[in-house]
């Protein structure tokens, strides 16, 4: 085998064979190797070199204190303040993918349609950023608010980031469930008055026991999403 062959099943294997993350092992994640990690990451494509992106990582009685508060103000009703503001509601096949992975996900954890106690349970999970021992919180210089670009690459380096994770044998999923209360976000990991809150992303080491992490997405086919003009077989 070539070494570029190599290269393109080394590639093959961590892209086709990534999955999202939702339990943990109680166990820290090195410094060092989240350095490693987001060196990688930025490697990630950026519009004009511009690279709007910034990462706070945060982990301990930080973290902690981040769950709890954005727990409490979610059950308490409090409005999601979300900085980067997400669809309200999704309808044709959009809304049939997500049921679809919901479906999937719920199968795995044996939570029925009408268990209230065990679907509140896991939206818990969500708001606790599954109880992962490291938060990535990405966020880009507010002087770009309304840039379009400037989320288009922060899209790419998060992209970069979980496969970079993987890559080194850490499980990640992206979740804006963990930033839904921005005031608590910002307080605890102490983000900067510049920087707008675009992601956060749970990273740690997967629990292999945890059903939902064997849970693989359902994709589109290359026939659904792709359209050649004037290509040649």
């Amino acid at each position: 085998m070539s070494e570029h062959d190599q290269i393109a099943q080394a590639y093959r294997s961590v892209v086709m064979g990534r999955r999202s993350i939702r339990g943990y092992l109680p166990k820290p994640v090195p410094k060092a190797l989240v350095e490693e990690v987001i060196a990688m990451a930025m490697r990630a494509p950026s519009s004009l070199n511009t690279q709007p992106w910034n990462f706070t990582i945060v982990s301990g009685a930080a973290l902690d204190a981040i769950r709890k508060g954005n727990t409490e103000r979610n059950l308490a009703g409090v409005p999601s303040s979300r900085e980067f503001k997400a669809s309200e509601s999704y309808e044709g096949a959009h809304r049939e993918r997500q049921i679809g992975v919901a479906k999937q996900l719920f199968a795995a954890m044996d939570i029925p349609r009408d268990d209230k106690a065990k679907r509140l349970d896991w939206v818990l999970r969500g708001f606790r950023q599954f109880d992962a021992p490291v938060s990535i919180i990405i966020t880009y210089d507010k002087v770009l608010k309304g840039n379009d670009i400037a989320p288009f690459d922060c899209g790419a380096v998060v992209n970069a980031l979980v496969n970079a994770a993987w890559s080194r044998g850490l499980g990640c999923v992206i979740n804006s469930q963990g930033i839904m209360q921005s005031p608590v976000v910002r307080e605890h990991a102490r983000i900067p008055d510049d920087q707008l809150i675009m992601m956060c992303v749970a990273m740690g080491w997967p629990d292999e026991s945890f059903p939902a992490n064997a849970v693989v997405s359902h994709r589109k086919s290359v026939e659904e999403a792709v359209t050649f003009i004037d290509f040649e077989e």
